[in-house]
């Protein structure tokens, strides 16, 4: 089966596009896994199917590089946005379908994409770190010189512990580097990886560190992969709402490959 795909990125997490509105494709997770891989394939840290969906503009289904379906990827839905407006349905806001529920998007001013997450209404504090779901589950941590620390390590060491071998679960360390300014690093669950940047991570990570305890929260975000920012209401430390991931998706480039 020969396919056509689409390579985009959201600050350096890549993702494979395939267009679906046909519904004729499908692939094994052993084909996901090697159309993934970075020397035998193509190389991304997931593929996105994109199909029709009645009610909404398209629905996105993400497979990590691992070949698994997994939960809600932040960059990958902006990536798919900006596939979706490539292709000619362009649109003041879009609404699509995503394995969280359905979301909602648009375009601001300076080109970047602005992505409504899901609603967060629990938050665990532990002694010296916090588990949140933000459309994916997240392990956040408050940490110093994090651009230092290992990641791949800490962040592997955590994600097989007991607590969490199980289903998994994304380490994000967190460095505050402004009153509104926060550094991530995040170890990626599916692709057992650092990645150079996680929209639910960026997202899960700016929640807990509001600078404004109640109210309208804006907290840029800075990755190895370039800059996001999240926009949010904070009620109270388990209760945040309205919550916008926002930064750039860019085309890269496409192609056919014999799958």
């Amino acid at each position: 089966m020969k396919i056509t795909f689409y390579k985009y990125h959201g600050t350096g997490n890549d993702f494979i596009i395939v267009d679906n509105r046909s519904g004729a494709i499908h692939f094994s997770l052993e084909q996901i896994k090697h159309i993934c891989h970075r020397r035998f394939g193509i190389g991304a840290d997931g593929l996105i199917l994109f199909y029709t969906k009645q009610g909404v503009d398209f629905e996105m289904k993400y497979y990590n590089a691992d070949g698994a379906e997994s939960s809600m990827c932040g960059n990958g839905g902006r990536c798919l946005i900006q596939f979706a407006f490539d292709r000619g349905i362009q649109k003041e806001a879009y609404h699509f379908l995503a394995v969280d529920g359905k979301h909602e998007a648009y375009f601001g001013n300076n080109g970047w994409i602005h992505l409504k997450m899901k609603e967060v209404m629990k938050v665990e504090k532990n002694e010296d770190n916090f588990i949140l779901d933000t459309g994916s589950p997240h392990y956040v941590k408050i940490v110093r010189d994090v651009r230092e620390m290992n990641i791949v390590e800490t962040g592997r060491k955590i994600r097989y512990s007991k607590t969490f071998a199980d289903k998994g679960i994304n380490v994000n360390l967190v460095e505050i580097i402004g009153e509104d300014a926060i550094y991530v690093r995040t170890y990626e669950r599916g692709v057992e990886d650092e990645t150079l940047s996680c929209g639910t991570g960026v997202t899960a990570s700016a929640l807990i560190c509001a600078h404004n305890e109640i109210g309208f929260n804006h907290v840029r975000v800075e990755t190895p992969g370039g800059e996001l920012a999240v926009d949010f209401n904070k009620a109270d430390d388990s209760t945040y709402q309205n919550i916008w991931l926002c930064g750039p998706a860019v085309f890269v480039f496409m192609g056919e490959m014999e799958v």
